[in-house]
């Protein structure tokens, strides 16, 4: 069984992220649809002793961009600095951060504008993901037998079309996989038109249920950045509390059902 998951590339991406590139034999990023002013896609939420912050990387408005032209804004490196005293000055006490200091500091001085002249948006995304995930344990080689030069393939690499649902079975096709695994937030539009079977490819849902950790600035908060696990709890630990939140996949028909139920 081949399982792909096909993914807008995100700043700093939540641990449902994770863990859907931890369960996926291939993971396409989608790099070839639309960009979102104020997505996920640019920030992301971290815990201060002040409460919640967003982090958000500032970009050149271009109306009607794909995610693989959006350009960073080149302010001088102001918005990497912030960010990286943002990070600093929140998690300097938490566990993880005298491991993760180095490697942050590292990442954040990047002079993003000289050394990627396309897109760097998603390569900012890019290289933020893969250190993140190798941080916490998360699976990143691709499976034998899996169509893909690697596991993580932006889907402007791929040459594949089509709207939608019939989008996500072409990118099946393309790198060879007979499982989609998609978030529950597509099930909408999914359990309406859904061309998997008649594919011959098996439709599946995340079933992710987010994990409590010891976490720095008061009452536990979900949801945030996975930069806030591996921090509070260190690398040696992420990996486990990550996949704690794992369950068996969704089958289509279940969760379709309840949409259907519901409106």
């Amino acid at each position: 069984m081949t399982t792909l998951v096909v993914q807008q590339p995100s700043y700093l991406s939540w641990l449902g992220y994770l863990s859907l590139l931890d369960q996926a034999d291939v993971f396409v990023l989608l790099d070839t649809v639309q960009f979102e002013r104020c997505s996920f896609q640019q920030r992301n939420r971290i815990k201060t002793a002040a409460g919640v912050q967003w982090l958000t990387v500032p970009v050149v408005q271009r109306f009607g961009q794909l995610i693989r032209e959006v350009q960073v804004l080149n302010d001088g490196g102001r918005w990497q600095r912030k960010h990286y005293e943002s990070l600093r000055h929140a998690y300097r006490k938490a566990p993880g951060w005298a491991e993760a200091e180095a490697d942050l500091q590292e990442l954040y001085e990047v002079d993003w504008q000289v050394l990627y002249t396309s897109g760097p948006l998603r390569t900012v995304n890019f290289e933020l993901l893969r250190w993140l995930a190798l941080r916490c344990g998360v699976r990143l080689a691709k499976p034998p037998g899996a169509g893909a030069d690697s596991k993580l393939v932006w889907a402007s690499d791929l040459g594949v079309t089509g709207g939608r649902g019939d989008l996500l079975v072409n990118l099946c096709r393309r790198v060879g996989a007979d499982t989609y695994l998609s978030t529950p937030g597509s099930a909408a539009y999914l359990a309406s038109q859904n061309p998997f079977p008649a594919a011959g490819i098996e439709l599946q849902y995340l079933h992710y249920e987010h994990p409590t950790y010891p976490q720095l600035h008061g009452p536990f908060v979900s949801h945030l950045s996975a930069l806030d696990l591996l921090l509070n709890v260190g690398s040696a630990r992420a990996g486990e509390v990550l996949r704690s939140g794992q369950r068996p996949p969704l089958g289509a028909e279940e969760v379709h059902a309840r949409v259907q139920a519901v409106g």
